[in-house]
């Protein structure tokens, strides 16, 4: 999640897309998403809660709360977002917003 968090502000799309599960990674359009990371400031990530996700799971839940700059305006991203393993590694599957 952290690395995760990194690649957005610092605009690492090969590697948002790497960590994106093969099933998502489809939908996800390069361009817009270069987009959004060149406009993203990151202020600071809290990992609020963790499930699962250990060496010998496959699955793992992260709750997290990401204080975010963009075009000027500062807000809050939280979302519980659900990551997988995928030949060992993990990679990110979705994630629903939390108010």
């Amino acid at each position: 999640m952290r690395s995760r968090y990194t690649a957005y502000v610092e605009g690492a799309v090969d590697y948002l897309l790497q960590t994106t599960s093969a099933a998502a990674r489809g939908t996800i359009d390069r361009q817009q998403l270069t987009a959004y990371c060149r406009g993203l400031r990151g202020m600071s990530l809290t990992i609020v809660e963790t499930a699962a996700g250990g060496p010998a799971d496959e699955t793992g839940v992260v709750a997290f709360a990401a204080a975010l700059k963009s075009e000027g305006r500062r807000f809050v991203q939280r979302e519980r977002s659900r990551f997988v393993r995928e030949d060992g590694r993990w990679v990110y599957v979705d994630g629903v917003v939390q108010g």
